[in-house]
């Protein structure tokens, strides 16, 4: 859970460094590519090929495909398509793609880890909730496609580490994500990039390394990490815990509006969800004893 917590506050900052300095400014496509290109350079240096064998290398490679490179794609689109909050709004729905994925994956079902799941949707649906357009549908669509991407890396990433040995040193191996990921966002920038709009000064650069370098490269390393030390519903409700944090940043040092009345109650929601799912898990740890 600390994994999950310290990534929370480092996104968390991610979040608006992006909105400040770079969308609407440097393109899209780029600022994709050199974060999983910065990302993939923290960790080469420590790959060991030998260590995975040639389907779990493979297997590595086809979720940082799709849990960063697939889903960026998915998510920068629906800025074309919604506003902004219909945007944040549509995101809240991982929690409970990661809680049906990770029952799918391991073969049962467990419906409190859906109810858990469930009420840090609502948390986060209370803070985000301001108003829909018409004409959402195809946007909605969109946004659920990241988010499928980045619950099915998650729950995938959870899988195949099961299968590992404990022993295993995971830095040593998770270069294979960002190289798969990279296979996805080097053609879309190839393909669909603007080249006319990079980066123009110095400190557009500084945060696509902060963002590279330390975001993308040591956080999602660590969130996977941690995604496979604590139960498919405490995974599921910190994938919406980072909307408070994100929003008390972005309210602290760059003084954006919000509704403090909401982001209270959301908040309280989002964290009482997690304060019953660990009470559940301890519960049932008791009488299994």
């Amino acid at each position: 859970m600390g994994y999950l917590v310290g990534v929370t506050v480092l996104w968390a900052f991610s979040f608006s460094l992006i909105g400040v300095y770079l969308a609407g400014q440097v393109d899209s496509y780029f600022a994709v590519a050199m974060r999983v290109v910065l990302a993939a350079l923290v960790f080469l240096p420590f790959l060991r090929p030998g260590l995975l064998r040639g389907r779990q290398r493979l297997a590595l490679m086809g979720l940082g495909a799709v849990q960063l490179g697939v889903m960026y794609i998915f998510f920068y689109q629906s800025f074309l398509l919604l506003s902004v909050p219909e945007v944040l709004l549509f995101t809240i729905f991982t929690p409970l793609y990661i809680t049906l994925l990770d029952d799918a994956l391991f073969g049962r079902f467990t419906p409190f880890y859906l109810l858990t799941a469930a009420l840090a949707v609502l948390g986060a649906g209370v803070i985000r909730y301001d108003g829909l357009d018409s004409g959402f549908l195809l946007g909605f669509l969109v946004v659920q496609g990241a988010n499928l991407c980045f619950a099915l890396g998650q729950v995938g990433y959870r899988r195949l580490s099961a299968e590992l040995p404990e022993s295993l040193p995971r830095h040593s191996v998770f270069a294979w994500f960002y190289l798969g990921a990279l296979g996805v966002v080097l053609p879309a920038f190839a393909l669909l990039g603007n080249t006319s709009a990079l980066p123009t000064t110095g400190l557009q650069w500084g945060v696509l390394l902060w963002l590279g370098l330390v975001a993308s490269g040591v956080g999602y390393f660590l969130w996977n990490l941690g995604a496979t030390r604590v139960d498919a519903g405490a995974l599921a409700i910190m994938n919406n815990a980072l909307i408070p944090a994100g929003l008390v940043v972005n309210l602290v040092i760059w003084n954006r509006d919000a509704d403090l009345v909401r982001l209270v109650l959301g908040g309280a929601i989002i964290a009482g969800s997690l304060w019953l799912n660990e009470r559940w898990i301890k519960r049932r740890a008791l009488q299994a004893v």
